[in-house]
C-alpha cells in the first residue's frame, strides 16, 4: 500500500528529472504554488481532479493520484503554545514550512530568509466572507557559504 511519503518522495524525482519548478507544475495542474507544494509533500490533500492531473503531468502510478487526495493526519513533533492566535502560527508553520524554504529556496538558491533584517506588517482587509488577516513578512536573503 501506497503512503504520502511514499508519493512524496516519487514526486520530487519527477521534478528533479522533468526539470520543472513548483510554478510550473502549479501552473499546468491550474493551482497555487504554495498549495501545490504542500499537497505533493503530504500536508494537505489535492481535490481529486487535481491530483489526477499532477499524476499524468508527472507519469506517476494512479494509485498516487488517490494517496493525493486523501486527507493527511498532520503531526507536529514539537510542543505547541495553547494560545489560539499563536498556535496557529505553528500550525502555518508546520504545514506551509517546508513549503516556504522549497519554494524559497527555488528562487533564490540554497539560504534562508533572515529574522534579524526583517519587517513584517499586519492589515485588516475587508472581506464579505469575513475579515481577512493578512500578515506580510519580508526578510533579506542570505546565501548559505559553503567552505
Amino acid at each position: 500500500m501506497m503512503t504520502k511519503d511514499d508519493v512524496a518522495l516519487m514526486i520530487l524525482e519527477a521534478k528533479r528529472t522533468t526539470g520543472l519548478t513548483w510554478e510550473e507544475i502549479a501552473d499546468k495542474i491550474g493551482m497555487s504554488p504554495v498549495f501545490t507544494h504542500s499537497a505533493c509533500v503530504g500536508m494537505n490533500a489535492f481535490p481529486p481532479a487535481k491530483a489526477d492531473e499532477l499524476v499524468k503531468l508527472l507519469a506517476l502510478p494512479q494509485e498516487a493520484a488517490l494517496v493525493l487526495s486523501e486527507s493527511p493526519t498532520k503531526n507536529f513533533a514539537q510542543t505547541v503554545p495553547t494560545d489560539p492566535c499563536i498556535y496557529r502560527f505553528y500550525e502555518i508553520v508546520g504545514v506551509y514550512g517546508p513549503t516556504l524554504k522549497a519554494l524559497i529556496q527555488e528562487k533564490f538558491g540554497d539560504g534562508i530568509m533572515s529574522a534579524i533584517d526583517f519587517d513584517m506588517t499586519v492589515t485588516r482587509v475587508p472581506n464579505p466572507k469575513g475579515d481577512r488577516v493578512k500578515v506580510e513578512m519580508s526578510g533579506k536573503y542570505l546565501q548559505y557559504s559553503a567552505w
